[in-house]
């Protein structure tokens, strides 16, 4: 009788992808956010990055970030993102995204959101994006 393969969680076993672009980086929170992945969303921040996850509001750090972030990737949102501004001088760039977020309160009823976000991104010593400033709410 065949033995019963161990379960593994896949993300749990896969380094985050590094951010080829601007763009790219943008994206691949989108994934994250979507797969439930939250070392993989953090891991596109600088250590010292900020954050906006409300207007008015701000946090600085991965630890921040992390916790900022935790009850919004456990719902696996659907975000969609389209750059519509990219801008890069030297090693830092600037761009902006509109966005859709679809995902679902606990009780099941649906939530939907749109807007423009704004984020600053830096080159890193490998050629990778990082987020420095990410806000969401950055074109309101």
């Amino acid at each position: 009788m065949a033995k019963p393969l161990a379960r593994r969680s896949f993300l749990s076993t896969v380094k985050p992808m590094p951010a080829n672009s601007p763009e790219q980086t943008a994206q691949l929170l989108a994934d994250a956010l979507k797969a439930g992945d939250l070392e993989a969303a953090v891991a596109l921040y600088e250590a010292d990055a900020i954050f906006i996850p409300d207007l008015g509001q701000s946090v600085t750090g991965a630890a921040a970030i992390r916790e900022a972030f935790a009850g919004f990737v456990a719902a696996k949102p659907i975000l969609t993102i389209e750059t519509v501004v990219s801008a890069i001088s030297g090693d830092i760039a600037l761009i902006q995204n509109n966005w859709t977020m679809k995902t679902t309160e606990a009780d099941g009823s649906p939530v939907e959101g749109t807007g423009q976000s704004v984020e600053a991104l830096r080159r890193q010593a490998d050629g990778t994006w990082k987020f420095v400033i990410d806000n969401p709410w950055g074109a309101r």
